[in-house]
């Protein structure tokens, strides 16, 4: 049987390995610099960047693992604060999801898709309503948050993979593959956050309602969290948290890094074919 050690020791190579195979990336797209024109280049860079934060922030939250509302973790250290852990994951969410916003703007412009023109602009603020959901809940104790929180996101992953479809017929040959992929792991996300995540928060608000749980203030909450640890490392108290942090600190991680190295939405652009390809850039031809 697993123990809640044993599942930390294989999030924490999973982790190391996640911050290995990036900073591998990294190298390959320098690699790569001359090969691209200097406006894909430049996307990629930030897309590497962005990349780096939610990485990092990943393998951060590998190795000092908390459960957020009941203020679970494994040590009793400041570094696995709940308060720095969901600072932590805020920033690093954000920035994951500013990665779909760039791809799908680039790609969007490329193709004349208005449909994902829209989307790139409306997910980062979604996101955001989203952290301030799970600010909510974090603090105050109350699963209602979460609720909101994960049905935002599978909405956004929603939209995201409607505007690939979109995308898709219009989208060179060789780049297709690779979104067609994106749009199938997105629907496997909303599957899961709606057949598991959201009715698990749920159940948990409900029980939380029917005991007649007193629940913080925004104030007593941030105070809660900067303070109190609650050190567990029982496989019961962790068991409904393995299956989503297993998924969400390997697969979409991985996702995260294989943005880098996503096809640009117009032919692959040497130095010298700038000029001309300078026409076919202006139509948008993917």
């Amino acid at each position: 049987m697993m123990t809640v050690n044993t599942w930390w020791i294989l999030l924490c190579a999973m982790g190391t390995f996640n911050v290995t195979f990036w900073a591998l990336s990294a190298r390959v797209l320098e690699r790569r610099k001359a090969l691209l024109h200097p406006e894909v280049y430049r996307t990629r860079r930030l897309l590497m960047l962005l990349s780096a934060v939610y990485v990092f922030g990943c393998a951060y939250r590998c190795f000092f693992l908390v459960y957020d509302v009941p203020r679970i973790c494994l040590f009793d250290t400041a570094f696995s604060s709940v308060l720095v852990g969901r600072t932590v994951a805020t920033l690093a969410e954000l920035s994951f999801v500013a990665q779909w916003a760039v791809l799908l703007r680039e790609t969007s412009r490329a193709t004349g898709s208005m449909v994902g023109k829209v989307v790139s602009l409306a997910v980062v603020p979604l996101i955001a309503i989203a952290e301030t959901c799970s600010w909510y809940s974090v603090l105050t104790t109350s699963n209602i948050g979460h609720v909101a929180e994960e049905t935002l996101w599978g909405l956004s992953v929603a939209l995201l993979v409607l505007s690939g479809a979109a995308i898709l017929p219009r989208t060179a040959a060789t780049r297709r593959p690779v979104l067609a992929a994106w749009c199938f792991a997105g629907l496997i996300y909303i599957a899961f956050m709606f057949s598991v995540d959201v009715p698990m928060y749920w159940s948990r608000w409900m029980a939380d309602e029917a005991s007649g749980r007193h629940y913080l203030t925004l104030v007593q909450g941030l105070l809660d969290v900067s303070r109190r640890h609650v050190i567990s490392h029982s496989w019961d108290d962790w068991k409904n948290e393995v299956a989503w942090m297993s998924l969400y600190f390997s697969v979409a991680v991985w996702i995260s890094i294989s943005f880098i190295h996503a096809p640009p939405p117009k032919p692959q652009l040497a130095h010298g074919s700038r000029k001309r390809l300078l026409p076919a850039v202006k139509l948008g031809v993917p």
